[in-house]
């Protein structure tokens, strides 16, 4: 049984049973707060492990161990950007917005501003960011099933990932997928896990980097191929060479030459789409353009493409676009009371600590096993292609298996969390509220993000999640912490916040898109904007509150009372209730008894 065997067994299983629990779930679901919400029932650890599975995304199965393959030490921003921004939610935003009584970010607006064209503008945003996030979990899935089956079409995993989710939304929103992602997280802990450590155990068995035969990751030289390797260059790249190397180069054009037997000295070339390099065992290897290109800077901080400006842009959209991400904020609103959402957020804290340690190690290993990957730059690929390099055999094609069934399972969960989120602002802001209008707008919100994941090229996974990153924490950030802690705060302000900060980054992804078709005239740092366009948003806001005191909303005390209050005091006055639930539901809010 070849691994593409194995590897396509796994990813059929984990599809069957995401779809299986998320059949069973959805029959539970028959009112429009199920949908939603889930009916506030969630508990604290099932909801932990439910976020974290949604939270660990493609960029976290994946382009962590990539990017620490590629960029070393200053990746490692990444994985503890990922989780420290939890630490700021349940500090300050987790639990007084559960106790807002919202159903969602926009709803939230509206309850806090007292505005609906500032709700309407935040359904915009959440959509935007959804739409996003989504497109690179479709990439990432194309990519894992390309990987496995390379003659397979990249759109076929986008197509599965968006059939199977679509399915299971569809059927019961909020409620079915929350046993799902729960399930999805222990899956791709152990997916992620327990092939580490058997290639671990491998690699010190069989001597280290001596038995190896590959330069060790603390000497001051480029990674070198420990075996002869074919790479095939699928778009056109530009390599940076430090030490010469004599190689083959077939069917492209190398340096604007036919290709033929090859001498590269020390500087950067070029080589055409197609062209099929052959490098012998021991030969030095070339890394993209803006890569560290030996390991001595690949181990130390701000060095290759990093900069302080971009290093210290992505710290910023990291630790505050986790607050202000929709697909993640939404979790929440499941918990039953504040309280509860604050305890969440400590058990996710751990949960996704303890995650992010596998894939720092995968991308080392890559290094040593995986060098190639830094010749095409397709460096997400890491994860997948290492269990083979390691582990040659059969041994290597179920550890191929098991991860790319966790790969799988993260674009599922991710994709899933993102499509409800979505759905459910395009349902209760679009359309009338009501089940149908949810399925029709998880229709809408699976096919979008599809067709733009099919006509756009794959680019990095995780620098296009940066980007969302970016998006929300010039959005919703400043709008969650300023409504929540900032008794001021006015719709017109928000909105200015909004608009400014979203829109300098929606400008900057625009310009990355074009510039990749039209010759890389972007700057750097637009890959990363959020240093600039966080504080600008900020500042909008307060200075756009400040001269419009007159729109102060006039029950703003009594909101911020509800949201600051103890849990005990039943100050919660769920808004989905009094909109979507039932005649005893309302009569309960009515009389002031909130449902524990």
């Amino acid at each position: 049984m070849e691994l593409n065997a194995w590897a396509m067994a796994g990813i059929l299983l984990v599809g069957l049973a995401t779809f299986s629990i998320g059949f069973r779930s959805s029959r539970l679901a028959n009112t429009t707060q199920d949908f939603l919400v889930a009916r506030r029932t969630v508990r604290s650890r099932r909801n932990a492990a439910a976020i974290s599975g949604e939270y660990l995304s493609a960029a976290s199965f994946l382009g962590v161990a990539g990017l620490v393959l590629k960029d070393g030490a200053d990746a490692l921003w990444y994985p503890i950007g990922f989780t420290a921004g939890y630490l700021l939610l349940m500090l300050f935003v987790a639990a007084p917005l559960r106790r807002s009584g919202a159903y969602t970010l926009p709803d939230f607006c509206e309850a806090r501003l007292g505005s609906t064209g500032m709700r309407k503008l935040a359904a915009v945003f959440v959509i935007f960011i959804g739409i996003l996030y989504l497109v690179p979990q479709l990439q990432g899935a194309g990519l894992t099933v390309h990987q496995i089956l390379p003659d397979a079409p990249v759109w076929v995993g986008a197509a599965v990932v968006s059939g199977v989710v679509f399915v299971n939304v569809f059927g019961g929103g909020m409620r079915a997928i929350t046993v799902v992602q729960a399930f999805q997280y222990w899956l791709k802990l152990f997916a992620i896990a327990a092939p580490t450590f058997v290639m671990v155990a491998l690699f010190f068995g069989d001597g280290g980097v001596r038995g190896a035969g590959v330069t060790g990751l603390t000497e001051p030289l480029p990674p070198r191929f420990p075996t002869d390797v074919v790479i095939t260059v699928e778009t056109p790249v530009v390599l940076t060479v430090t030490e010469p190397v004599t190689l083959t180069a077939t069917g492209g054009r190398v340096d604007g030459a036919l290709g033929g037997r090859v001498y590269w000295g020390a500087g950067q070339h070029t080589v055409g789409e197609g062209t099929e390099l052959r490098f012998t065992a021991g030969s030095p290897v070339p890394v993209v353009r803006g890569a560290p290109s030996d390991n001595e800077s690949w181990l130390r901080p701000v060095s290759g493409s990093g900069d302080l400006f971009t290093t210290y842009s992505l710290i910023v959209a990291l630790f505050l676009g986790t607050m202000g991400l929709p697909h993640v904020l939404v979790r929440f609103y499941t918990n039953p009371d504040g309280r509860a959402a604050r305890r969440t957020t400590l058990h996710v804290l751990m949960l996704l600590g303890l995650f992010y340690l596998f894939p720092i190690m995968l991308g080392a290993l890559s290094r040593l096993y995986v060098p190639e990957l830094l010749v095409t730059g397709r460096t997400d690929a890491a994860v997948l292609a290492l269990p083979m390099k390691i582990a040659p055999g059969l041994l290597g094609q179920i550890l191929g298996a098991v991860t790319s069934a966790g790969a799988f399972a993260a674009f599922l969960s991710t994709s899933s969390g993102l499509v409800v989120s979505v759905a459910g602002v395009l349902s209760t802001d679009v359309f009338k509220g009501k089940i149908r209008d949810f399925r029709f707008a998880t229709f809408i919100a699976v096919a979008a993000p599809f067709t733009i994941a099919w006509l756009l090229r794959p680019t990095d996974i995780t620098l296009s999640v940066g980007l969302s990153f970016a998006l929300a924490a010039s959005t919703f950030c400043p709008l969650l912490l300023l409504g929540i802690w900032w008794r001021k705060i006015t719709w017109v302000g928000a909105a200015a916040g909004m608009l400014l900060g979203g829109g300098l980054v929606l400008a900057a992804l625009i310009a990355n898109i074009v510039s990749g078709y039209t010759g890389g005239w972007a700057p750097a740092f637009f890959q990363q904007p959020a240093l600039v366009t966080v504080p600008a948003a900020f500042l909008a806001v307060l200075i756009m509150s400040k001269a419009t005191q007159s729109q102060l909303p006039l029950d703003a005390n009594r909101i911020r009372m509800r949201m600051h209050a103890p849990d005990r005091l039943g100050f919660i006055r769920d808004r989905d209730i009094a909109r979507f639930g039932a005649a005893e539901d309302r009569a309960r809010l009515a009389n002031g008894r909130h449902r524990r």
